[in-house]
């Protein structure tokens, strides 16, 4: 068994499990440089900036193959420069280990 969220497979969450709390929370967004939680503590989310649109592009079509590849899909926002990515797992309504999987690997597309 690993700890490191870059090797670990996420796994499928229907529900019926607990959002993780806050020390949790905390213990794993210390793996993931760069990464928030938002006020309610039902989300991650970074910024990520490119120089220019085709390296904004590049980098989430990356993104989106992370997330086919684990079944846990970000909603994100992205413009010329820019993608704004947000990590929740919908089936609790808050935070899984799963979404800090996807973020760490995520980050590894960029080697942080």
């Amino acid at each position: 068994m690993t700890d490191t969220l870059t090797e670990k497979k996420c796994v499928p969450c229907e529900g019926g499990t607990d959002p993780l709390d806050r020390d949790r929370v905390e213990q794993l967004l210390s793996q993931i440089p760069g990464w928030q939680v938002d006020d309610d503590g039902k989300k991650i989310f970074r910024r990520f900036e490119f120089k220019g649109f085709y390296k904004t592009m590049a980098f989430i079509n990356a993104m989106a193959w992370i997330a086919n590849q684990e079944g846990h899909h970000p909603d994100f926002e992205a413009g010329y420069n820019f993608c704004l990515i947000h990590f929740t797992t919908h089936a609790i309504e808050g935070l899984s280990e799963n979404d800090f999987i996807c973020a760490a690997k995520v980050n590894a597309l960029l080697d942080e």
